[in-house]
């Protein structure tokens, strides 16, 4: 692997990592600050170094770093300088767990395709395998998402 595809892999599981802490602290109503910081900070680094790869034309994994950095320039946008106020709020929360979805279907997909066991599985990425795992995953973040929605109800706090 090159430095950057290992560069890559690694802020973005970082980010799936906080992403995860940071959806669990949303469903508890919580902000979780650091864990917070460090997954926008690495999911808009995964999505950024993303572009870094050499490409001749647009492809599928191109739109997904667009939507993601627009998702995630919401989610900054709700956190930092409308502190969460009102609307915001749920904005928020939405941009930042399909931010954090974004960079699961990503995982997924690379997972079968450089995982030997799983490549065998689903081959093509058409198989009943890959699309139950992809769908369970949708159908969690969906669940997550709208509990986050219900549950997040944060304290004011000066430093967001």
């Amino acid at each position: 692997m090159s430095t950057l595809t290992s560069l890559h892999v690694l802020i973005s599981l970082i980010g799936i990592a906080a992403g995860l802490i940071a959806m669990t602290g949303l469903l508890r109503s919580r902000l979780s600050g650091p864990w917070t910081w460090l997954f926008l900070g690495t999911t808009i680094l995964t999505s950024a170094t993303g572009f870094l790869f050499p490409f001749a034309k647009l492809l599928p994994s191109h739109i997904v770093g667009i939507l993601s950095l627009a998702l995630l320039a919401a989610a900054v946008f709700a956190l930092y300088r409308k502190h969460l106020s009102s609307v915001w709020r749920p904005i928020y929360v939405i941009t930042a767990m399909l931010s954090l979805y974004l960079n699961v279907f990503v995982l997924i997909i690379q997972s079968f395709l450089k995982i030997a066991p799983l490549r065998a599985w689903a081959p093509t990425q058409t198989e009943p395998a890959f699309l139950i795992v992809q769908s369970a995953a949708l159908l969690a973040f969906v669940a997550f998402t709208i509990l986050a929605i219900s549950r997040f109800r944060p304290v004011a706090s000066p430093g967001v």
